[in-house]
């Protein structure tokens, strides 16, 4: 996994590498410049002029020391120091010595007085004003730069951070103050604020530099947040023994569909058989039997009551996990029946969809969730549930980590980079998935692969970062050969053997 630290960590991840390696500060800057500058060659042609506005901390030292390197590809490259104060962090004079020692460079030191250059759509801009340690909003002629900058039509690459975000909650920065970043090259690992959507326009695409801070420092300095990989994942496999068969591998139940929705109900069984449940039972109105049976073979039947929406509970004690919500409804009959299995469940519970609708409206249900269950709510449900919506993702997902760990339940708060709220705190986020996959059924695939690995055999925590990321891994696979825009959630499905075999190899 990869931890995501709060940045008023960053400086003491760096110490410790300074005083394990051991490494001088200016040469720890001056690497993290290196893995910069690689990085941005192997993306932009020298074609271009680099305008490189830095800043009088240590994200300036970076700025100052990628100037220099680039000016050393051959790269047109213009560099403004703004130093108001004229008091420059000691990494940063560092810098600007070395860079003023090469011959044919343009250098501007602003001290007071600026006349910015002209940015056309044929420049890049280097953005190193401010980097991760920013915990107040940007006013003045600083600000009044980055308004410069956005109104440009230059493309924008920011150093670690943009300059005026803050690392994680931006709920009283102001927006006007922010750098907009086409591409954000970070040091070390992802800040929290790229995970939420509201950051996107700030952030643009990013990616991880790796700077060698030392694993030491990595390993013991602790944090609640975590980006989950494929080699996290992968290790958590279980395999398939010779003898085996469909009663070894589990029973999952499936409560889903209702007049009109029935195909929530199909999409979310086919997920369940596919992600390695041996048996499946869906319980079902009884108005989609003959459909049910055509269309999907491999599952068995049980039929409420009623006709056209979930009213009765079946027995479910021999069932291995439960799983229910998918195009559900919210009648008063369904939310008693809801109750009676939230009462009798011993087996893991997977509630999602209209079933987080209808607790949404019975609030008294929240006492009976079993411990250990898990909720799949998206941003709207999760906001019913919480009874009153959030003003940003930021405030959305402590809500939902200070419910997971009152209900001593699993919520994954779906979304780009969804994030499953632990009992105890943590939180992880998901790392696979594209925007094709906003799309009408793709959250009952989700819950049907949950309900699949928890009857496989799957513990509640590895269910939900496995579903997670083979839910998003799929996806991803199949907009790699589909297309987004074209994508629907049985292609979910369809990729799903895909994304087994990937994690196998």
């Amino acid at each position: 996994m990869i931890k995501i630290f709060a940045t008023d960590k960053v400086k003491e991840l760096d110490q410790y590498t300074i005083q394990h390696e051991p490494i001088s500060s200016i040469d720890l800057v001056e690497r993290a410049a290196t893995t910069f500058v690689h990085e941005f060659c192997r993306r932009y042609s020298k074609q271009v002029r680099i305008v490189i506005f830095a800043g009088q901390g240590n994200n300036g030292a970076d700025a100052l020391a990628i100037a220099r390197l680039l000016n050393e590809e051959s790269y047109r490259v213009e560099t403004y120091l703004f130093n108001p104060t004229e008091h420059l962090s000691v990494e940063c004079e560092q810098n600007k010595q070395r860079l003023l020692d090469i011959e044919r460079i343009e250098f501007t030191e602003v001290v007071r007085d600026f006349e910015p250059p002209t940015l056309t759509d044929r420049d890049v801009v280097i953005d190193g004003l401010f980097g991760s340690g920013l915990n107040r909003p940007l006013t003045g002629g600083f600000a009044a730069m980055v308004n410069y900058i956005n109104q440009s039509e230059a493309e924008v690459v920011a150093i670690d951070i943009p300059s005026g975000l803050f690392g994680e909650d931006n709920r009283k920065n102001d927006s006007e103050a922010i750098i907009k970043a086409s591409l954000t090259l970070t040091f070390g690992f992802p800040k929290l604020a790229f995970l939420f959507p509201e950051n996107e326009q700030y952030v643009g695409e990013w990616k991880i530099l790796d700077i060698g801070i030392h694993p030491d420092a990595i390993y013991e300095t602790a944090s609640p947040y975590s980006l989950v990989t494929e080699e996290d994942i992968s290790y958590s496999l279980k395999s398939r023994k010779r003898f085996a068969h469909k009663g070894t591998f589990g029973h999952a139940l499936l409560i889903a569909g209702s007049k009109g929705k029935m195909g929530a109900a199909l999409l979310s069984a086919k997920a369940c058989l596919r992600s390695g449940a041996g048996l499946l039972t869906v319980h079902i109105p009884t108005r989609g039997e003959s459909i049910f049976q055509t269309a999907f073979p491999e599952a068995m039947l049980s039929l409420d009551a009623n006709p056209d929406y979930f009213s009765t509970v079946p027995e479910i004690g021999s069932y291995s996990a439960v799983g229910m919500g998918p195009g559900l409804g919210q009648h008063l009959e369904s939310a008693a029946a809801i109750e009676r299995i939230l009462q009798s469940s011993t087996k893991p519970v997977v509630i999602d969809a209209d079933a987080i609708n209808i607790m949404a409206s019975n609030k008294d249900l929240f006492n009976k969730i079993p411990p250990r269950s898990i909720l799949t709510p998206h941003p709207k449900e999760f906001d019913r549930l919480a009874g009153n919506a959030s003003s940003s993702c930021t405030e959305r997902l402590m809500k939902a980590s200070e419910l997971a760990e009152r209900l001593q339940a699993y919520i994954i708060l779906k979304g780009h980079y969804s994030a499953l709220c632990h009992p105890d705190g943590k939180i992880d986020f998901c790392s696979t998935g594209n925007s094709g996959m906003a799309t009408a059924g793709s959250g009952d695939v989700l819950t049907g692969i949950i309900t699949g690995l928890l009857a496989r055999g799957y513990k509640q925590e590895d269910a939900c970062s496995l579903g997670m990321h083979l839910h998003g891994l799929a996806g991803d696979l199949a907009a790699k050969d589909l297309g987004k825009e074209s994508l629907i959630a049985s292609d979910i499905i369809q990729y799903l053997p895909k994304a087994f075999l990937r994690l196998e190899e």
